[in-house]
């Protein structure tokens, strides 16, 4: 699909910015212009400006600024082309189809868009007669005002066979077939010896109906209860050409430009959930459709909010469905980007809580919700017994998986070390200070000392050098030429890792010439190519080290087999220069906090040391785990 400039413009000019704003906002004139309250900050004097002429609205108060496209997709949260196709539709345009097949595609779901509308008109009349009033008892009885059943679209559909196909006889039973509004019976049926097609049906009877709009507010499926007896409690209309269940959320054209305000969208598990929240105020909900939270899902979610908060059922069943939507997200993680858990007392869903307590109970329970890294951790620990060393071991292997499962390498080293800190803190915690510590008699009165008050303490962990360079140990040593020999193979990361890199010091001479060569080269050209490098080495020693670096059998980090997975590369050399750089900084604080430990004698100091200790040992593992990886050849 190609949209032309003077398209574009021509959409602009046919559109009436004041009034397309004005149906969601309340607009003044002033003078050649409209003012109003700024929707997109809380304000109680105009400073937001429409101009119908140019055709932008700009806000002195926030800097919100755009046309009419822009409106849409800022404050509706419609994607582009789905505001350009909208605008378009109002101002008797023709959007310019990609081609033919293109174009038959856009009509024949323009039949279905027709057919679903009368469909959602059919429901509701049918709700308002005589047939609906076990519906209308229903919602009644649910406590669902008469302007929430008009804002939310409910209807009901009656209990026959062809009370629908025969309303909407005029679209033909295949596209009713093909919107899922009809139900074909597979196969023939005997009729005399002969066979006959059996007739189709209508796929909703005797339930009350919710449509399932898009982002642009379209009829795209309906969701049913059922009233009585039966199952399924819900039905949900099929994938069809405009709905695709795993792609699409309840509520999402009502809840995307209430994000907008709120800053905020909430998860929950079903349709009457939706209705519940919104009814209490709460209108930035959405919902899935009878599937786990999908990976579209998510994304969708992180188009209107960065981290948008799950709340689901706290009995098994809810929170089940919260670790499967915690272990999906895991490889989309970014920064900035995760999720955020609400858990609702056992046995209440939302309607429950507010109708016992009120909004401010849900406003409660939405304000305590966790990050995607506490509920993580508290399901770990929760999963199994931790009583034997075998059952710690095994917490220990989960949370290295669900780490593992991280996609992007800074959120995935992040979670490692939170984890890390979690798991020694339960399981390696020290004890206490007390006056008599268990255990402590006169052989271990060397190792054990009394503080400034008489109490007992703990010994002090030793600490090495508190400056030393990178390469002044095997394990170092080994990495680093690693990470030279890859650097090598892959110039184009030096650059991304320059300034790390050029803030080591490095023990080894003639590592050292060439590190500082590699950094130099790239200071030089925005493109450094290997031999480009070896060029400005030249002969001698350290040309002699970077060219027997480059052979096939000489160690690098990653293997050389594998140096065409440049995502490998990147994700490799990222954390392995991160340690090497690490080691200078931790021996320093570790040195620091010691020297606080030993003057002042007091709990927080120890507890300081301690904790950067424990850094250090980490560090230390980490170190070992990448030197002696089989990833280095």
């Amino acid at each position: 699909m190609s949209l032309t400039p003077a398209f574009l413009d021509e959409l602009r000019a046919r559109t009436s910015l004041s009034t397309l704003i004005g149906r969601t906002v309340k607009v003044q004139k002033a003078g050649r212009e409209y003012k109003a309250c700024c929707p997109f900050h809380n304000e109680k004097t105009p400073s937001f400006t429409i101009n119908d002429e140019k055709g932008f609205y700009h806000c002195f108060g926030c800097g919100a600024h755009g046309d009419a496209i822009r409106w849409m997709t800022d404050q509706r949260g419609l994607p582009f082309m789905e505001a350009v196709k909208e605008l378009a539709q109002a101002a008797g345009m023709e959007v310019p189809a990609a081609d033919p097949r293109a174009a038959k595609r856009a009509e024949a779901a323009k039949g279905l868009h027709d057919a679903m509308a009368a469909a959602q008109g059919f429901f509701e009349e049918q709700l308002g007669g005589i047939d609906g009033a076990d519906a209308r008892a229903y919602l009644g009885k649910r406590g669902i005002s008469d302007a929430t059943r008009r804002a939310f679209g409910f209807g009901y559909s009656p209990d026959g066979r062809g009370r629908l196909k025969s309303a909407l006889k005029e679209f033909g039973e295949p596209m009713l077939v093909e919107a899922g509004l009809l139900i074909d019976p597979d196969g023939a049926e005997p009729d005399g010896g002969k066979t006959r097609k059996r007739d189709t049906y209508d796929r909703f009877r005797g339930r009350l109906m919710l449509p399932i709009r898009d982002i642009r507010g379209r009829v795209i499926a309906f969701g049913g209860r059922i009233l009585g007896a039966g199952e399924p409690k819900y039905l949900n209309s099929p994938d069809t050409p405009l709905f695709d269940k795993g792609r699409t959320l309840y509520n999402i054209d009502r809840a995307s430009p209430a994000s907008r305000n709120t800053g905020r969208v909430i998860v929950v598990e079903g349709y009457m959930d939706v209705v519940a929240l919104a009814q209490a105020g709460f209108a930035d909900a959405v919902a899935p459709l009878g599937t786990a939270l999908t990976e579209h899902q998510i994304e969708r979610l992180w188009k209107m909010v960065e981290v948008p908060i799950l709340c689901f059922d706290g009995d098994s069943a809810g929170q089940k469905a919260a670790i499967r939507a915690a272990m999906r997200a895991l490889p989309l993680l970014r920064p900035g980007h995760s999720l955020a858990f609400a858990t609702l007392p056992a046995g209440k869903d939302p309607d429950d809580l507010i109708r016992a307590e009120g909004p401010a109970a849900m406003e409660a329970v939405l304000a305590a919700a966790q990050p995607l890294v506490d509920r993580l951790w508290s399901h770990e620990q929760t999963v199994a017994p931790l009583d034997t060393p075998e059952q710690k071991a095994a917490l220990k292997q989960r949370l290295a998986a669900i780490t593992e499962a991280i996609g992007h390498p800074d959120v995935r080293a992040h979670y490692a070390h939170a984890f890390r800190e979690r798991y020694d803190a339960l399981f390696f915690a020290r004890p206490a200070f007390s006056n008599a510590p268990r255990g402590q008699g006169a052989n271990n009165a060397g190792r054990w000392q009394r503080d400034k008050k008489g109490n007992w303490k703990p010994p002090i962990a030793p600490v090495g050098q508190e400056a030393r360079a990178i390469g002044a140990t095997g394990m170092e040593q080994r990495l680093l030429r690693a990470i030279l020999a890859s650097l090598l193979r892959h110039p184009d990361q030096i650059v991304r890792h320059r300034e790390t890199l050029a803030s080591l010091q490095v023990a080894d001479r003639a590592l050292g010439q060439l590190l500082a060569a590699m950094i130099a080269a790239s200071f030089r050209k925005e493109t450094v190519e290997t031999d480009g490098l070896l060029t400005i080495l030249g002969p001698g020693e350290v040309y002699n080290m970077a060219k027997g670096m480059l052979r096939a059998d000489t160690f690098t980090f990653t293997p050389h087999r594998m140096t065409t997975d440049a995502d490998r590369v990147t994700r490799d050399l990222e954390e392995a220069i991160r340690v090497m750089a690490q080691g200078p900084e931790l021996d320093a604080a570790l040195a620091e906090a010691t020297r606080r430990a030993r003057e002042d004698l007091n709990e927080a100091s120890y507890a300081e040391q301690q904790r950067v200790h424990r850094l250090k040992m980490d560090h230390e593992s980490r170190l070992a785990e990448l030197a002696q990886s089989d990833d280095i050849e």
